[in-house]
């Protein structure tokens, strides 16, 4: 539905900070279904881990939130808006995402008021939860 060049007239993440790579589903402010490709060439696996790269789970979960954001930020009155971390709340990692992997993200935006709202984010890898949390966020 949308790549790169689309996402990025919505977010204002830029790489190697953008770590979503397509947008296969929207429903403005209500959910989004998202694509991130993990490659060998991401900047965090020269350091996390050089033995064995795994995707930090801190960076899963901004994935989440970028995906989040987009699903609000495509509302006609948040054009043009950032959304910020507000807060996580009950996130559970259920196991590693490593170079090779695709990873799925699914966001529901499960509260939003004018300025603040919270979306329930699941990652998966191959049909496989890898991760889930609850992203509290803000707009301005």
């Amino acid at each position: 539905m949308d790549d790169i060049k689309g996402i990025m007239s919505v977010l204002p993440h830029r790489p190697p900070f953008l770590l979503i790579d397509r947008i296969e589903e929207v429903i403005p402010g209500e959910k989004v279904v998202a694509v991130k490709n993990v490659t060998m060439n991401e900047p965090f696996f020269v350091g996390h881990f050089p033995q064995e790269p795994v995707v930090p789970g801190v960076l899963i979960v901004e994935a989440m939130a970028q995906a989040g954001a987009y699903a609000v930020l495509k509302m006609e009155e948040y054009k043009g808006k950032t959304a910020y971390f507000g807060g996580i709340d009950k996130a559970k990692f259920r196991q590693k995402v490593v170079p090779g992997d695709t990873l799925r993200l699914e966001v529901e935006i499960i509260k939003l008021k004018k300025i603040a709202g919270i979306g329930k984010g699941t990652a998966y890898v191959n049909g496989k939860k890898v991760c889930e949390a609850e992203i509290t966020f803000m707009i301005g």
